[in-house]
């Protein structure tokens, strides 16, 4: 018979109920004979291990039960050892053992009612039920001890199915958020690729576009050097801002660059009024505000702006309240730009944390963060914030 695996504390627990069971007995035992110690020990050794081995507890308890009917003994408190086995055999058992719980109910019932009713009437010489007609009688009390009898130990197998139920769907619902959360994560690390994918591209248009000015002004400065000296300084003037430039955003990359070539040019800070325009047209109004001096983003960094800004006006087109503007602030200083986009939710809108990764925020941090930057999400009261600083890079202040 194989045993279930138990913790510590729980079979601590179930030692101490059986030993407080064997002591609430023990008065009642003290007043019969031999056959109710040696019951009483093996009912209380049943409840001790109920949970642990069941088959074993129910085998112990039928046991105890033959010696208590070989003494021809009565009915006891340690009896009621039965209905807490009965309940362990089918909330803690094996398949098998489960079953074997309740056709041993079924046994059990039969037994007690052919011991009760005529074995042990029989021995003392008495009759177990009288009344006006003595054969109608008697079937109506060994009928209502049966039902009795099988009631109560059905019942208790019942109830210890019924937990079974209840703690096997605790354990079905806790495996489907686990795997929830796991299914999340992949969509998360999903779109955080397609991200970085998408950004590898447009860091290939930046790089080659920078790469190809440099050759430009490299062979221009070659055949200017004998003849127009001043012309090859402003040239390679040009070529180290260039590769200072393309230096920054070649360290933004962090996965290997996608060579698809593609003929659109990347949008930058200057193609946000178009960008606009298009939400505009679409029926989205934008109130647009603007603070302190402009200094100058590289490439990458006016990439991440301009894509940031999409994404929110996006969800706000999406999930927003037309009824309301979007509003678009830029606050500029030295060290670079805070962006923040901020709308009005709808009440029927579909709340942050059912959007899942489908929507783009992560591909927003992840734009953030690659230029060094940080992105915020704020979702108090009706109003959904974003708030993305974007630092400029080193030497291309102004």
């Amino acid at each position: 018979m194989r045993t279930s695996t138990l913790s510590r504390g729980r079979l601590i627990t179930d030692i101490v109920l059986a030993g407080v069971f064997a002591l609430f007995c023990l008065p009642f035992t003290l007043l019969g004979n031999w056959a109710d110690f040696v019951a009483l020990t093996a009912f209380s050794a049943a409840l001790a291990v109920r949970r642990l081995a069941p088959a074993w507890a129910l085998g112990t308890a039928w046991a105890a039960a033959f010696v208590q009917m070989l003494a021809v003994r009565e009915l006891q408190p340690y009896d009621l050892a039965v209905l807490g086995v009965l309940y362990s055999t089918a909330a803690h058992g094996s398949r098998i053992v489960k079953w074997l719980g309740l056709a041993s109910a079924g046994a059990g019932a039969i037994v007690a009612t052919v011991y009760l009713g005529f074995v042990k009437p029989a021995i003392d010489g008495y009759v177990f039920f009288t009344g006006p007609a003595s054969p109608i009688g008697l079937t109506f009390g060994i009928g209502f001890l049966f039902i009795a009898a099988i009631a109560v130990l059905v019942l208790s197998w019942t109830a210890g199915l019924l937990m079974r139920a209840v703690r096997d769907t605790r354990e079905i619902r806790r495996r489907e958020e686990v795997a929830t959360r796991e299914r999340e994560l992949a969509e998360y690390r999903y779109v955080v690729e397609q991200e970085r994918n998408r950004i590898a591209r447009d860091m290939h248009d930046v790089v080659a576009h920078s790469l190809a000015v440099v050759i430009a002004q490299a062979d221009g400065a070659r055949f200017a050097a004998r003849t127009r000296p001043e012309a090859a300084v402003d040239a390679l003037g040009t070529i180290a801002g260039v590769a200072r430039g393309a230096l920054g955003d070649v360290r933004m990359l962090l996965a290997e660059l996608r060579h698809d070539e593609t003929d659109t040019p990347q949008p930058v800070l200057d193609d946000l009024d178009e960008l606009l325009a298009q939400f505009r047209a679409a029926g989205l109004e934008v109130k647009t505000s603007e603070l302190g001096e402009r200094v100058e983003l590289g490439t990458g960094h006016q990439i991440a702006v301009y894509r940031i800004v999409q994404e929110a006006l996006t969800n706000a087109l999406r999930h927003g309240d037309a009824a309301e503007p979007a509003r678009l602030g830029f606050e500029w200083d030295a060290a670079g730009v805070t962006v923040s986009i901020e709308n009005a939710t709808r009440p029927d809108a579909e709340p942050l944390a059912a959007r899942g990764a489908r929507h783009g925020i992560p591909g927003m941090r992840e734009r953030a963060q690659l230029t060094g930057g940080t992105l915020a999400i704020d979702t108090a009261g009706d109003r959904f914030r974003v708030t993305a600083r974007i630092p400029a890079q080193q030497g291309r202040t102004r």
